[in-house]
């Protein structure tokens, strides 16, 4: 027997792709850039004041490269303009973007596979609507959604890990939370508030900084790929492309 499944729903980060490396990567890009053009400061002792700098001010902050100019010993931009110092940061670690933001190859495979299926497939990410939005394009699995299926934090006014969001969002699309699968990473910000609203959830554990976080719940499933959330849909809910 399988089970009656009408909506799947995926976070983002560190569950379509990873986070944490795209971040480091991009971030150590920004600190050499800089140092490139002059900046008289070593690029670890660099990378911790901007950790720091991220950890007080929030990855939504718009002047990070300033933050750790000003941070750094005056000698370091002695003679230097600060804005072109983390100017040259801004355009490394946005050029990193380009190169380097994708989804791993299984993501891509299965949500192709699963755009031929009636399913309806959706986003609830939280964050920035701009920046989350950004992340949809770049990673190219826009064609992949349902357009009316897309939902952000920002834009919806409630945040992880507040039930209301999961609630809101199957309420706008007149879904059955019991008939509606949510995958994410992490537990307390996406197992637990989408148990709570009685969604199937997925938990994926592969990379992150979520892989060893502990929830209050269980997920009705747990995977490491997306080959395996393939294998899930057709073998318990019947799902099947043509």
């Amino acid at each position: 027997m399988t089970r009656p499944l009408d909506a799947i729903f995926f976070d983002i980060d560190d569950t379509l792709f990873s986070t944490s490396v795209f971040a480091d990567k991009a971030r150590r890009a920004a600190i050499d850039a800089m140092i490139q053009l002059g900046l008289r400061a070593d690029r670890e002792t660099c990378l911790r004041e901007l950790d720091e700098v991220i950890t007080e001010f929030t990855s939504n902050y718009d002047r990070h490269f300033d933050k750790v100019i000003q941070r750094l010993p005056a000698e370091a931009s002695a003679g230097l303009n600060p804005a072109i110092l983390a100017a040259a940061g801004v355009v490394a670690y946005h050029g990193t973007k380009w190169r380097e933001l994708q989804v791993y190859d299984d993501v891509y495979e299965v949500l192709g596979w699963l755009s031929k299926t009636p399913l309806v497939r959706g986003i609830i990410s939280a964050g920035w609507t701009i920046k989350q939005a950004e992340k949809v394009i770049r990673l190219k699995i826009h064609e992949f959604l349902t357009p009316h299926a897309i939902f952000f934090t920002d834009q919806i006014g409630i945040s992880k890990p507040n039930p209301k969001l999961y609630r809101r969002v199957i309420e706008m699309l007149k879904l059955r939370p019991d008939r509606v699968m949510y995958v994410g990473d992490n537990p307390t910000h996406d197992i637990d508030p989408g148990n709570a609203v009685g969604l199937i959830t997925v938990r994926i554990r592969r990379t992150g900084r979520h892989k060893d976080t502990v929830g209050q719940t269980a997920p009705a499933y747990e995977i490491q790929t997306f080959y395996e959330l393939r294998d899930i849909l057709t073998r318990d809910f019947g799902v099947r492309a043509p």
